[in-house]
């Protein structure tokens, strides 16, 4: 689908600041935003993206006052986040109602595109153009959805959903009643005090090697990717939110939750039921203790965390000592 900045203003009733006719085909993040895309403004934090942002088209409030010189076309709304979310729902709306309903006897359709000795399973459902690489088993009661992609030697269990556009590497071990690609948690507050969906249009990217657990949850991104990378490990009933990136070889215990558009790096360990907020970035080779809870940025590699709010494990012990005392002391 394409949008003109003038077409944009018209359908969420802004202004265009710059070029009318700027085009954009597609939706990216504001720090990642490229020529023929639209990008989206709403919270501070993310301004210094605003000057080296290269997409088309950026949506941003009626009142923004750039420091700066800024390249993308801008379409001035009242709210940008109710307007991207508007828009999302739009487009969403726009491909479902595009989609062709047909009627089926078998679990899979000409169009799928299956390599050397696949298993498919009773029951289970291939979608679409999907492709399933060579020697993956796909066993009872699993649901793939259109264009997803599953790599090689692959072990898809029973009750697993994988929503449509997915995109699963090699070697990869997904257990029973996980879901990948549901939407992410992402509502934008009315002024009646509503709440409006704000639709998800992109995927989630698993890479190679990966192992998730039963009844974990990936949620797709709201744009671009969730991504989850080579060799992660995931426990049982973990909640990896939309836009999430997990770092190489990184393990997660069960019951952890990871917030939306958090990243992860390499070679970390979370502990059993880790809780971690939003927006953050924890560095590579962090070690997080069970039920600890992570609500700023982790910017030195190799610590060991424990607590909530959690605390690098010598400050941590040092105040355990004192609150213990205190209490033994009553």
């Amino acid at each position: 689908m394409e949008f003109t900045a003038k077409q944009l203003a018209g359908v969420l009733k802004g202004t265009v600041d710059g070029n009318q006719e700027a085009k954009a085909t597609s939706f990216a993040k504001i720090e990642h935003g490229k020529p023929g895309q639209l990008c989206f403004f709403a919270n501070p934090k993310y301004e210094e993206y605003v000057y080296t942002c290269k997409a088309s088209i950026l949506l941003v409030n009626k009142d923004f006052v750039p420091k700066q010189e800024v390249t993308p076309t801008m379409v001035r709304v009242e709210n940008a986040y109710t307007a991207i979310a508007e828009l999302l729902k739009y487009v969403a709306t726009q491909k479902r109602t595009d989609r062709r309903h047909r009627g089926f006897r078998s679990s899979w359709f000409l169009t799928s595109k299956f390599g050397k000795k696949v298993y498919l399973g009773s029951h289970s459902y291939v979608g679409h153009h999907a492709v399933i690489g060579d020697y993956t088993k796909i066993f009872e009661n699993v649901y793939i959805g259109d264009n997803t992609v599953i790599g090689k030697h692959c072990i898809i269990y029973p009750g697993v959903s994988i929503y449509p556009g997915m995109v699963i590497g090699d070697n990869v071990i997904i257990h029973s009643n996980a879901v990948i690609g549901s939407d992410g948690f992402g509502n934008a507050p009315q002024p009646d005090g509503t709440w409006e969906k704000i639709e998800h249009l992109g995927n989630v990217i698993i890479g190679n090697n990966v192992e998730i657990g039963a009844c974990t949850t990936i949620d797709r991104a709201e744009m671009e990717s969730t991504i989850i990378g080579n060799g992660v490990k995931i426990d049982n009933l973990c909640q990896i939110a939309h836009n999430v990136q997990i770092g190489d070889n990184t393990v997660m215990a069960a019951q952890c939750g990871i917030a939306g558009s958090t990243k992860i790096g390499k070679n970390c360990i979370l502990a059993g039921q880790v809780g971690i907020a939003g927006h953050l970035t924890i560095a590579d080779n962090t070690t997080i203790g069970a039920q600890a809870g992570i609500i700023g940025n982790i910017r030195k590699s190799g610590q060991v965390l424990l607590g909530s709010p959690a605390l690098p494990v010598k400050s941590f012990m040092r105040s355990y000592a004192i609150f213990k005392q205190q209490g033994e002391s009553k």
